[in-house]
This record gives structure tokens, C-alpha cells and sequence, in this order.
């Protein structure tokens, strides 16, 4: 019996299907199928129900599946205790990222991983829709609050982003500039919709306040959504470092200056439940020393109000 095998019995059992877990790990499915059949005979258990359509999980299979994520935790664990950093980091690793406006600071830091772990290969995958890490064989994730599709969810935050409202000197031209923050009803904004179907006609503010906010225009892409208020579309709620260099040259105006920003974080994010690989789990530490903004790692919960 091969813990790889066991690893792959595992993906089976999180995708549902062998054509998905094969499709996932770029193997041929008679390949899938072959190693999980021989995984069978050496256990000699029925694992799965095989229908036309269908796998499920025998009760053996079931009590398996469970015992068998303790023990390869526990063996990973293990394996990077008594190697102390020593060990040749391999296998492939899928990372999934919200396109936020930072992305290449965190892809310049996976790609400096790679340089000094050249057996291993990466898949970077970016998204605004919501997926399922563990079905979707993700190992870890960088996104913001709303868009995290799981309860069991171990998350650290490492980034932070001042949010602020920005609009182009020819939409206050034409539109006029809002004195005060309840004028911004008044205009047109820029709304951003996240992937679990809610529109921000609200946006948050600090000190846990809310502003209310209305536009013809809404978009998932926090970058067309820069683009579009350049362009003089309406107002943006938008990340203050994004349009730093756009306020210096004239292009966007910061409003209400006296207001305080709002901190969006963003999560480095992987399954409480599934372990992580050795070289996952290196790949996690070299994240978090590299990335600024550390705090005790937390599952994460639907009460908790971030945005970016």
C-alpha cells in the first residue's frame, strides 16, 4: 500500500468522481482507476459503490477516508519535523487567488519559492467566483472574507488595503463634488459585486459604520472598476495604495479627506481538515514569513465583515 495511493484514494473521494479527481491530478483515468482498484485488493475492501453515473463511499471506505486523513497529517508532520527544512521539496501544488491589486506582490514571492525549490511546480489559478478548495484540489488561497466557500476554513490575514472613495476631475465636472459623505447618494458610484450574488448598495466605512450607495454601473473586477472610475464613470470605493500615483498626477481626486479609510484584509487561506502537504506546508510558512500582516491563525465565521 502507497501513501500516494491513499492520497489519491482521497481526491476521489472529495471531487465524487474519478474522471474529476484524474482531471485534477492530470492523470489518465484507467491510471485513477487502476491505483485505486489495486489500493482495494491491498486492503481487501470495497471502498467505493460503483454505479453507471456515481461513486460512493462504502462504509469501509467512509471509516477510511477519515482514520486515513489523521495518519497522513500526522506522517507529513512527521516527515518535516526530522528533516528540518532539508528535505527536496516536490509534488505539484494548485494556488487559488482573488484577483486583487497586490496579486503580483504575492506571485512575485511563489515564483521566488520555485527558484529555491526547483522539483516542485505550481499551478496558479485567479478568480472572483467562489470554489471549493477541497473538491477543486486547491492546497492554499489568498482571498477576501466573502468570497471563502467553506466553514472549516484555517485563515491568517496578510494583507491589508486602505479603501477609499476616488473620482476623476471630468465626473466632478460634470456631476460636482460632494461636500459632505451623505451627498454621495446623490451621485453615481462604481458597485462591486462579490461572488456570493451580493451587490454592495452599502459600502462599509471605519468604525464599523455603513454608506449607502447607488450606480447604473456594477462589476466583480476590482480593476475595472478602477479603470472605469478613471474614465469618469461615477465614483470608486477603492484601494488607496491602487491610486496613489493616479491622485499625484491629476487623474483621480481622493474624497473627503477627513474621512478614515476603511482596511480591507485579504486571508492566506487552506482546509482545516485536509492536511497539507510537506511541500504545501513549507510553501504556507514561506508565505507568512514573507508577507507582512501576521495574527493568530482563526476558522473563519459568517459574522465576520471584511471587504477589499
Amino acid at each position: 500500500m502507497k501513501t500516494e495511493d491513499i492520497a489519491l484514494f482521497h481526491r476521489i473521494v472529495e471531487t465524487g468522481s474519478i474522471l474529476e479527481a484524474a482531471n485534477l491530478l492530470n492523470l489518465p483515468k484507467s491510471t485513477v482507476s487502476r491505483r485505486l482498484q489495486s489500493l482495494e485488493e491491498s486492503l481487501n475492501l470495497k471502498l467505493f459503490h460503483r454505479q453507471s453515473r456515481a461513486i460512493t463511499l462504502t462504509s469501509a471506505g467512509s471509516h477510511f477516508y477519515e482514520k486515513t486523513l489523521v495518519m497522513l497529517a500526522d506522517l507529513d508532520r512527521t516527515l518535516s519535523d526530522i528533516t528540518d527544512n532539508k528535505a527536496e521539496l516536490t509534488g505539484h501544488l494548485r494556488i487559488l487567488i482573488f484577483p486583487i491589486p497586490q496579486i503580483m506582490d504575492i506571485v512575485s514571492k511563489i515564483f521566488a519559492f520555485m527558484d529555491e525549490n526547483p522539483n516542485c511546480s505550481i499551478e496558479i489559478i485567479t478568480s472572483t467566483e467562489p470554489l471549493d478548495m477541497v473538491r477543486n484540489n486547491i492546497d492554499i488561497a489568498f482571498m477576501v472574507n466573502e468570497t471563502f466557500s467553506e466553514l472549516d476554513m484555517v485563515a491568517k490575514p496578510v494583507i491589508s488595503e486602505d479603501m477609499c472613495f476616488f473620482a476623476s476631475p471630468e465626473y466632478l465636472t460634470k456631476a460636482g463634488m460632494p461636500v459632505t459623505l451623505s451627498d454621495i447618494e446623490q451621485h453615481n458610484s462604481i458597485l462591486f459585486r462579490f461572488p456570493n450574488g451580493k451587490t454592495f448598495s452599502e459600502v462599509p466605512l471605519a468604525n464599523d459604520a455603513m454608506q449607502a450607495v447607488k450606480g447604473n454601473l456594477c462589476t466583480n473586477s476590482i480593476q475595472l472598476a478602477y479603470e472605469a472610475t478613471k474614465l469618469g464613470r461615477g465614483i470608486g470605493y477603492l484601494p488607496q495604495k491602487l491610486c496613489h500615483d493616479d491622485v499625484e498626477q491629476g487623474e483621480l481626486v481622493r474624497l473627503f479627506n477627513d474621512l478614515a479609510p476603511y482596511t480591507g484584509v485579504v486571508f492566506l487561506v487552506y482546509p482545516s481538515r485536509r492536511f497539507l502537504s510537506l511541500t504545501g506546508q513549507r510553501l504556507l510558512d514561506y508565505m507568512l514569513a514573507q508577507l507582512p500582516v501576521q495574527t493568530s491563525e482563526k476558522t473563519t465565521t459568517t459574522n465576520t465583515k471584511v471587504w477589499i
